[in-house]
C-alpha cells in the first residue's frame, strides 16, 4: 500500500520535523527544503518568521553542497512555500524524464 501524506500543499507532500520542512516527493528529481531560522509570537502562538528555502536535487550520488540548486531567505511560511512551489514546479518541468 502506498504512503499517503497527511499534509499536502498544491498536491505535493509537506513534512515537518522540528524546524525543518520538506516539500515535494523524494521520488522526484528535486525537492524543496526549508529551515525555520526564527520564530515570533503572535496571538499567543509561535509562528515561523525567517525561513531559509532551498531547491535541492534528490540525486544521492552528488555531495550535499552540489545538490543545492537555488536558495533564498524569506519572511513567513506562506511566502517561503510560494517561492518554493514555483521553483519546484519549474525544476520538475525542465528535468529529464526518468526511464
Amino acid at each position: 500500500m502506498a504512503y499517503t501524506p497527511k499534509l499536502t500543499y498544491k498536491g505535493k507532500p509537506l513534512v515537518r520535523c522540528g524546524n525543518e520542512i520538506y516539500y515535494g516527493s523524494l521520488a522526484d528529481p528535486f525537492v524543496i527544503f526549508m529551515q525555520i531560522l526564527t520564530e515570533k509570537e503572535e496571538n499567543g502562538m509561535k509562528m515561523a518568521d525567517k525561513i531559509h528555502v532551498m531547491l535541492m536535487s534528490t540525486d544521492a550520488s552528488k555531495p550535499l553542497p552540489e545538490r543545492v540548486v537555488k536558495q533564498s531567505s524569506k519572511t513567513g511560511l506562506y511566502t517561503a512555500l510560494e517561492i518554493g512551489s514555483m521553483w519546484l514546479e519549474r525544476a520538475l518541468k525542465e528535468a529529464p524524464a526518468k526511464k
